[in-house]
């Protein structure tokens, strides 16, 4: 794992824990009870991102990335209720709720690829598209965030934008980069291509 870890994970949750909106967002999925869950991918990278870059009101998000790991029951179904429960407790919030253990089941369908069964949660986390947001904060019971980033946090930190070849390939990581305006959005972004 890349150096610095301990220390950009104490900055990753202090920023989270002043979040006016990432904390209920966090308290709100805690609330389903599931045994294995985060927050994940954009809104994670939306967070840092904006507070990196001195914004006083937070980017647009296009959804808030709720994952969990249940492989007893991998159907859409669930999302969709557990999508329900969230929107009732936060509705402002733009829920997206996936079961990690049933990617392997609409991956294809869905993205034209076939994707692996995922073995964890942190499995599922180290698969995400770039490794700026491969990372996926938690709230346990006593309220401490716990962090989640199987390739570190330097790219979150250090802004960069990074393919993840574990399931994105260079074309629809190209199209990716042209339909998120990572630079105009964040104008201290480096992007790998």
């Amino acid at each position: 794992m890349p150096g610095g870890n301990e220390a950009l994970e104490g900055r990753l949750v202090s920023i989270a824990a002043s979040s006016p909106w990432f904390m209920p967002c966090l308290t709100a999925v805690r609330g389903l009870g599931l045994a294995s869950w985060c927050i994940g991918a954009g809104a994670v990278r939306d967070l840092v991102w904006d507070s990196l870059h001195g914004m006083s009101a937070p980017s647009a998000l296009a959804d808030v990335d709720a994952a969990y790991f249940e492989p007893a029951d991998a159907g859409a179904g669930r999302d969709e209720a557990l999508r329900r429960q969230l929107t009732a407790a936060l509705p402002g919030v733009p829920w997206e709720v996936t079961n990690q253990a049933g990617v392997h089941l609409w991956c294809e369908a869905c993205f034209g690829h076939p994707v692996a069964a995922l073995a964890s949660l942190e499995d599922a986390v180290a698969s995400w598209l770039e490794y700026a947001t491969a990372v996926g904060p938690t709230l346990d019971a006593d309220g401490i965030i716990h962090v989640m980033a199987p390739h570190g946090l330097d790219d979150l930190f250090s802004m960069v934008v990074r393919r993840n070849p574990t399931r994105v390939s260079l074309e629809t990581y190209r199209r990716r980069i042209q339909e998120k305006r990572y630079a105009e959005r964040w104008p201290k972004v480096t992007i790998i291509s």
